[in-house]
């Protein structure tokens, strides 16, 4: 039944007129639909456009929004989506999955222009790929530093130049948003703190998790740990022993939504890690983060040569302070003193946020408009081939 519901669903996308496959959009879990939704609101709503969304996550959100722009489908991973990406006809594939064309996903047999959609302000050169980023035609970069690291390793490694375009990032905006009328919120009491850090072995979580969690309680603080879903989905064990150290604590919270902006407000600081949260959380909400120093998530051993320091490195005294993993009993002391300049830092990162991020407000309608511009194009380039032929 699994066999032929797979080719049931990926026949019905395939059978969609022609309108509705101009501009494609594919999300590999429902964790996507925070990022594309602005965009296809725009697209659907003033632009008046179709949208044709592909989701390989059966609960996916976006199948409430389906609508008479919007038209969406379940493509489930595995061998229907990689047929699925192989035979796709459409003129634009907007996606925020890294690594097309280096794993089972690979570029269309047809001339599809694909657009990369960034997930995060993170840098593109050190957590992700050397090339990660390589074989999309446009990348809507969140910040100048994007565009700076992809045209230094196009430099390098001799590729064409892609097109990057300023976007900014959507997420950012609705946590700025979210924050709106926050900014004078009192110091809870106890105060809470967040922990959200990445996942993967070297994690906050895997290395030190229940013992900081658990530090932290003792100490009077109201903690709230929020895994990377990754870390619930492929360390199980590393969850179960954070409950087992700390569940029951009347001041202890655990939540297993990434999405969930509630935590985020609710909290007065951040205990983080590498995750790009971080970043997010210190410019949108004004509030210190402290980064425990597990080892960093290294993909791309060769980051150096580009000769740019990543953001996640380079902003990490900016927005909090660094705690080294032998040093976890000086976690609250330092907590107290970042929590003791909320003002000031909460000015401070309204200026690095104008400076970090693109179209601060407004990167709904410009990337919309961006793909819209990209779609035109590519209808009119089939239109002459057709013609042609």
């Amino acid at each position: 039944m699994s066999l032929f519901a797979d080719w049931r669903d990926c026949s019905r996308f395939r059978s969609r007129a022609s309108e509705w496959q101009q501009i494609v959009f594919y999300a590999e879990s429902g964790q996507d639909w925070h990022h594309f939704a602005p965009l296809i609101a725009e697209l659907t709503g003033p632009l008046d456009r179709s949208v044709c969304y592909l989701t390989s996550d059966p609960d996916d959100v976006a199948f409430a929004h389906a609508g008479v722009r919007l038209s969406c489908h379940h493509v489930p991973a595995g061998w229907a989506c990689t047929l699925a990406f192989k035979t796709l006809q459409a003129d634009v594939c907007v996606l925020t999955m890294m690594d097309l064309g280096n794993f089972e996903l690979g570029r269309s047999a047809h001339p599809v222009h694909y657009v990369y959609v960034f997930h995060s302000l993170g840098s593109t050169h050190m957590v992700d790929f050397a090339d990660s980023y390589d074989h999309y035609d446009t990348i809507m970069c969140a910040g100048p530093h994007q565009q700076r690291e992809i045209r230094q390793r196009e430099a390098l490694a001799g590729l064409a130049p892609k097109r990057l375009l300023p976007h900014g990032s959507a997420r950012l905006e609705a946590l700025i948003e979210a924050g709106r009328g926050l900014e004078e919120r009192p110091l809870g009491t106890p105060p809470t703190l967040l922990v959200a850090p990445t996942w993967g072995p070297t994690s906050l979580f895997a290395r030190c998790g229940p013992a900081l969690v658990h530090g932290l309680l003792d100490a009077g603080f109201r903690v709230i740990a929020r895994p990377h879903y990754e870390t619930v989905r492929q360390a199980p064990e590393v969850v179960a022993s954070l409950h087992a150290r700390c569940a029951g604590h009347p001041r202890f919270e655990y939540v297993d939504q990434m999405s969930d902006l509630d935590t985020l407000l609710r909290s007065d600081l951040l205990v983080s890690d590498w995750s790009a949260v971080a970043v997010e959380y210190a410019l949108a909400l004004g509030r210190p983060v402290l980064f425990v120093d597990v080892p960093a998530r290294v993909r791309n051993p060769h980051y150096r040569e580009l000769g740019l320091e990543p953001l996640e490195i380079a902003l990490r005294t900016r927005v909090g302070d660094v705690l080294p993993l032998d040093a976890l009993h000086e976690a609250p002391a330092r907590i107290e003193k970042l929590l003791a300049d909320r003002s000031g830092f909460a000015e401070r990162m309204i200026g690095l946020r104008s400076e970090l991020v693109f179209n601060l407000g407004a990167s709904a309608r410009v990337g919309a408009r961006h793909i819209a511009r990209i779609a035109d194009e590519q209808a009119r380039q089939r239109w002459a081939q057709s013609r042609r032929v």
